[in-house]
């Protein structure tokens, strides 16, 4: 019998933690990644792209889409290379690729918004960067919320501290009036944030159980700075499982617990980039939530569950 796989894009600026969640999507049978859609955060846009091009190469005849360089309206934050790494990929080089390895001409938002036309309620965005290209498709093509089947966030913290301030995320704060914008729009989404990605943790005794093939040497080549980030930083022995834990509630969602809520991005002031949640059923006088959509919010997990789900895909597929 023929298993109907998820479509999915993933729109992405691939760091280290990208990667993971990437060549997992790509090595999960249940899933078809459709496209990369690259944009600024852990890394420039012209980095991301480039090493969404280098990513594809773990698929066939997987498009990459650039989009954009820079917030809806605030000033860019910089990059974070003590985290990622210069090149988003730690002290892993990117190799020379092939000349005829480009990423596609058309924008990455009005290649979601057309996608969205081609195949209507078929497709799921996973967002693991800033929302800046989800936002800018809206803003071309309001009613294409009318055709994603849904779009998985990684990003926010809904009862837990933030990650660059006290209260923000990193992907909020990056680009807080995308975000608002987007948890604003009247489509299914889901908030995978800090509450659950900071529960597991990822080391390099694991790590080291990935085939020693070409994608396994580069992830535990790349994750190795990653990894040594956390060790200094938080006195971690691994790195947090951020953007792998989107791809992990696509495969088994009842590894989360979840919550209803109205999400609000805060755009400026000290708690810019706060993912500000109102529970539904309660009525506030303050403007500005009475036409926020309910939202599903994860809020804890199976880390175990999440650890084996990645680890079974990064493991058992075809040595290249």
């Amino acid at each position: 019998m023929t298993t109907t796989k998820t479509k999915i894009i993933i729109d992405t600026d691939p760091g280290v933690d990208d990667a993971l969640a990437i060549c997992m999507a790509l090595n999960s049978p249940e899933l078809r990644v459709k496209a990369l859609t690259t944009v600024f955060g852990n890394v420039s846009v012209e980095q991301a792209t480039q090493n969404a091009l280098f990513l594809s190469q773990f698929a066939h005849d997987l498009p990459v889409y650039t989009g954009a360089a820079a917030p809806l309206i605030i000033p860019p934050n910089g990059y974070p290379a003590h985290v990622h790494g210069q090149g988003g990929f730690g002290d892993f080089p990117l190799p020379t690729m092939p000349a005829d390895l480009l990423a596609q001409s058309l924008p990455a938002a009005d290649y979601l918004v057309q996608a969205t036309r081609e195949e209507p309620g078929d497709i799921t965005l996973v967002a693991l960067g800033p929302l800046t290209n989800l936002a800018l498709a809206l803003q071309l093509d309001p009613s294409m919320t009318q055709r994603v089947k849904q779009v998985v966030v990684m990003g926010g913290a809904a009862h837990t501290t933030g990650n660059v301030s006290p209260v923000a995320e990193a992907n909020m704060y990056a680009d807080p009036h995308a975000a608002d914008l987007v948890f604003g729009a009247d489509w299914p989404i889901t908030m995978v944030g800090l509450d659950v990605t900071e529960k597991t943790i990822l080391n390099e005794a694991l790590l080291a159980t990935l085939p020693d093939d070409t994608q396994g040497q580069f992830l535990k080549q790349a994750s190795a700075f990653y990894i040594d980030f956390y060790r200094q930083a938080m006195g971690l022995d691994g790195c947090m499982v951020h953007d792998p834990s989107t791809i992990a509630y696509l495969l088994n969602p009842a590894l989360f617990n979840h919550e209803p809520g109205r999400v609000r991005v805060i755009a400026e002031g000290l708690a810019i980039g706060q993912t500000a949640i109102a529970p539904p059923h309660l009525e506030f006088m303050q403007a500005g939530w009475e036409d926020v959509p309910v939202n599903n919010i994860c809020t804890d997990v199976d880390s175990q569950g999440v650890l084996d789900t990645l680890l079974s895909a990064l493991r058992n597929r075809q040595t290249a």
